[in-house]
């Protein structure tokens, strides 16, 4: 590469191939944007070299493509042995992509995270699946459901905090990793559709947290105050506590009474709907409605299972955890999708055991015995809930705190708790207005959110997974048949991008539907094929790169001399 590199001692002399280079110059890499895919800026590299006036227009031309051609080899077999070449490394550390955040990252223990993810998924809304999930679904399609959703849940989680670093950059948001593959446009409908859930879930939990102060106050009075008092009073406390606790990894000190009120109030419950199941003996389990309610009732039951174990923020989630991140996340997430997952299924099917197709949308309801018992299930639900809603509103938080919050100064600061209390203050006087305005919407709230979190649980980690694994299939195609002096969105390029596209597609469904046997001969023969790509190649490139490495030590001296 250096016989290509004019020479940097005599500026006045022109271009010539056999110029000695100037052994001093460095060769810098830098990422170059011009009319790439968005998922390629980070990843094609070249040369960025100063010429001197006079140069041959052909010549430079031919110079340019040379050096861009060997630039980028060197910087492939570079990156191969994690060798330094871009400033997307440095010092053995990862680039943080996207906006740098007010909150606090790489703090958290898996175990930390992993006891949040438990407690905070057994909220108060697992008291309202009974009557959301089984009584749609019924005994056979409730349990299978159940199974199959949690199933592919968890396999999707699994496969999105994997993506949690790519080319060099680390993933703090869902939307920044959407933005980064598949463009501008996607990072905003992500962003969309994520705030949309957080500030609808927060709505609930307020609508939630009121309902349970108004069933405290029947019990010590005959004519409680409306429900929209409670929920005012609902969000002030949720205010207080996000005021208190500004970050999720601030919620440490809450885990050990975040455990003990859900535990408790769970375990105090089971007894009675133990006791209340032996003592009812003509339940019924029979689905009931037309046919076009049973459709439209298992949809939303589906939906329902799709909330209780997926939150739609789980890159930020992993954001706070230490290194390594990836084996980290997957540890808590074992933890949701084993110990939390236990408990939130086992309430559900307890309390549709106990009631039948009786069950209240808010098991407290059904329970029987002492009026204390109400009580404290429902304080207790209610305590935790206030913990639960910190969580699932962080991304919010972390976003207004970002823009708004001084961040070369702590998070505690005088400035920065002012700033907070006025972005928290105008944050929950809008949800909790929504709210007390519209108390009756806390079914919409459910079956909308649960709707909008198929995208962020099932489609986006899906694409992310596609793109990664057929980029190098699309990359050949489009540098092939695209137009590369012009913009990948413009409009010849969109079209011939579509046509290919569209046949690659064709072509591979056509033969696995065709051919839906084959299912075992393509994993099969695809294990075979990935050996050499995964340990012959790599270590002939190794050993080929090392000893040039070796041998050009080796002429150093000698040149030198």
């Amino acid at each position: 590469m250096r016989k290509l590199l004019p020479s940097c001692r005599n500026p006045e002399k022109k271009f010539n191939h056999t110029t000695k280079p100037c052994k001093r110059k460095l060769l810098v890499f830098k990422i170059r944007r011009r009319h790439l895919p968005s998922s390629h800026n980070q990843s094609l590299l070249s040369l960025q070299v100063i010429l001197q006036p006079g140069v041959d227009s052909k010549q430079l031309k031919s110079f340019a493509q040379e050096i861009e051609m060997e630039g980028e080899a060197k910087a492939n077999s570079f990156r191969a042995l994690d060798i330094d070449v871009s400033n997307s490394i440095k010092n053995n550390q990862v680039q943080e992509y996207g906006r740098k955040t007010a909150h606090t990252i790489d703090h958290d223990s898996w175990k930390q995270v992993g006891l949040l993810l438990a407690t905070c998924f057994n909220c108060g809304w697992i008291l309202s699946f009974s009557n959301l999930i089984m009584v749609p679904l019924g005994w056979e399609w409730g349990i299978t459901a159940l199974a199959a959703v949690g199933l592919f849940t968890a396999y999707a989680n699994w496969l999105l905090a994997g993506f949690h670093f790519i080319d060099g950059q680390r993933f703090l948001r869902y939307k920044d990793i959407m933005g980064f593959l598949f463009g501008r446009h996607m990072y905003y409908i992500t962003w969309i559709n994520q705030f949309f859930i957080f500030l609808l879930g927060n709505m609930g939990f307020i609508i939630l947290g009121g309902r349970g102060l108004k069933d405290i106050n029947a019990v010590f009075s005959d004519s409680p105050l409306r429900l929209q008092y409670y929920i005012v009073i609902t969000g002030a406390a949720y205010f207080t506590f996000a005021l208190v606790v500004p970050n999720m990894s601030s919620m440490r000190a809450w885990l050990g009474v975040s455990v003990v009120l859900t535990f408790g109030y769970i375990g105090f419950m089971l007894p009675v709907l133990v006791n209340d199941g032996n003592s009812h003996r003509g339940r019924s389990y029979e689905i009931e409605g037309s046919k076009a309610d049973k459709v439209f009732n298992g949809l939303g039951a589906l939906a329902a299972i799709i909330v209780c174990n997926t939150s739609g923020m789980l890159l930020e989630i992993q954001s706070t955890l230490r290194k390594p991140a990836v084996n980290n996340m997957r540890k808590a997430l074992f933890v949701q999708y084993t110990v939390g997952l236990t408990v939130y299924y086992g309430v559900c099917i307890m309390g549709y055991w106990a009631y039948g197709t009786s069950v209240s949308d808010y098991l407290p309801n059904n329970l029987t015995g002492p009026k204390w018992a109400k009580v404290v299930a429902n304080s207790g639900v209610y305590l935790q809930n206030i913990v639960s809603q910190h969580m699932f509103l962080q991304p919010v938080h972390e976003a207004l705190d970002t823009k708004f919050l001084k961040l070369d100064k702590s998070i505690n600061s005088r400035q920065n708790l002012q700033r907070r209390f006025v972005l928290r203050a105008l944050l929950f006087t809008v949800t909790t207005f929504v709210a007390a305005a519209l108390p009756f919407i806390g079914d919409f709230i459910n079956f909308l959110g649960s709707f909008a979190l198929i995208p962020l649980t099932f489609i986006f980690p899906s694409m992310i997974f596609l793109k990664m694994f057929l980029q190098p299939v699309h990359e050949a195609l489009d540098t092939k048949f695209l137009k590369l002096d012009k913009s990948i969105n413009s409009r010849q390029n969109l079209q011939r991008r579509f046509v290919l596209r569209a046949l690659l597609f064709t072509v591979t469904t056509f033969v696995a539907a065709a051919l839906p046997f084959i299912g075992d001969f393509i994993n099969f023969l695809g294990s075979f094929a990935l050996i050499p790509l995964t340990f012959i190649f790599p270590s002939m490139i190794f050993l080929k790169v090392k000893g040039n490495t070796v041998n050009a030590a080796q002429k150093r001296p000698l040149q030198s001399g």
